[in-house]
């Protein structure tokens, strides 16, 4: 009997890909147990389930940085993950790296995320009991909301990558106890989130007419180049080369690179952050999102009822179902709620 399909792919990632790349065979598998696919690797598996949920189709609906757009080319939280992902492959294909397991972490880093981009992760943790922080919610979807509350049931390798992808303005390269992800997989997916959002911000602003592609400081094109192209290529190159010239014992960045990268991300914060959603815009946000948490916590029958997990209070189903939403279902939903509604006397 021949093998099956999924056993020659296993076999040709060990005999392939970089003794410090995590082979399919070797995941430390799942929370529940289930029969392999004949034709697909477990990370293979994983991809997949990500790709088919609802909460990844719902990014195509959340904001990046830019609340609500008018133009058809500024990121979403979806386009945001797919340019991730398509650096994160990149960068594990050259390494020998798993490019199913990057591919699946850096599709599912930011299920968890809410609407009105981190405007609304901000608004979520000023309410929320206990903070809110996106990446533990997004390992949340996929451990326990998706799939009618069974979740997606993936590998650990998979949750760890999702749990340990964000860096806010903190270090990107960091030690093992102190959130770096296991594998150099998730590693890769963790470094290739700050190289996306870095430029595509940038791109954004400029479109925006925020700023000026002169406003950039010098000292970030002169380390890393001065077009969006340049740019990436220069850290995604330097990414691969650095990790390679340390014998692939982690991801890493030359000195240089690295300095260019967050003087960059200092120059976003500063310049485009603060700016990209006027005040007025964010204090609207604000009070769309506080008054329907609160709604749903004070009228968990209306909305929660089918949602709510064996176990969970009132505040975490809101918290879930108010982080779930798209920017569009949350503005009608506040709109249905407390808005004076048209009616017809005829």
């Amino acid at each position: 009997m021949s093998k099956p399909i999924r056993q020659l792919m296993e076999e040709k990632e060990a005999r392939e890909l970089a003794p410090q790349a995590v082979q399919s065979a070797q995941t430390r598998g799942r929370e529940r147990t289930e029969p392999e696919c004949p034709i697909r690797t477990a990370f293979q598996r994983d991809r997949d389930r990500i790709l088919h949920a609802k909460s990844f189709r719902r990014l195509k609906h959340k904001t990046q940085v830019f609340l609500s757009p008018e133009g058809d080319h500024y990121r979403t939280r979806l386009t945001h993950t797919l340019e991730v992902t398509q650096i994160a492959r990149t960068i594990s294909r050259a390494l020998g790296l798993n490019e199913d397991l990057t591919e699946a972490i850096g599709l599912g880093h930011d299920l968890g995320h809410t609407p009105f981009g981190h405007a609304g992760e901000a608004i979520l943790n000023e309410i929320v009991p206990g903070g809110f922080r996106h990446y533990e919610q997004s390992l949340r979807v996929v451990e326990r909301l998706e799939a009618g509350g069974n979740g997606l049931n993936l590998t650990w390798e998979v949750r760890d990558g999702i749990l340990k992808h964000s860096k806010g303005a903190g270090a990107v390269f960091t030690k093992q106890d102190q959130g770096r992800p296991a594998t150099l997989e998730g590693q890769v997916v963790r470094v290739s989130d700050i190289i996306a959002y870095v430029n595509h911000d940038v791109d954004d602003a400029i479109r925006s007419g925020l700023i000026q592609a002169t406003d950039i400081p010098r000292q970030v094109t002169e380390a890393l180049g001065d077009s969006h192209s340049a740019r990436i290529n220069r850290l995604v190159s330097d990414v691969i080369h650095a990790s390679l010239n340390e014998g692939l014992q982690s991801i890493t960045m030359s000195t240089d690179i690295l300095k260019g990268m967050l003087d960059l991300r200092q120059f976003l914060y500063q310049s485009v952050y603060s700016l990209s959603i006027p005040k007025q815009e964010l204090l609207k946000a604000k009070k769309i999102l506080s008054d329907l948490y609160y709604f749903l916590v004070e009228n968990p029958e209306s909305f929660l009822s089918k949602s709510r997990q064996p176990g969970d209070t009132v505040e975490q189903t809101a918290t879930d179902f108010a982080a779930g939403m798209t920017d569009r279902f949350a503005i009608n939903l506040y709109g249905k709620l407390f808005l004076p509604q048209s009616w017809n006397l005829f």
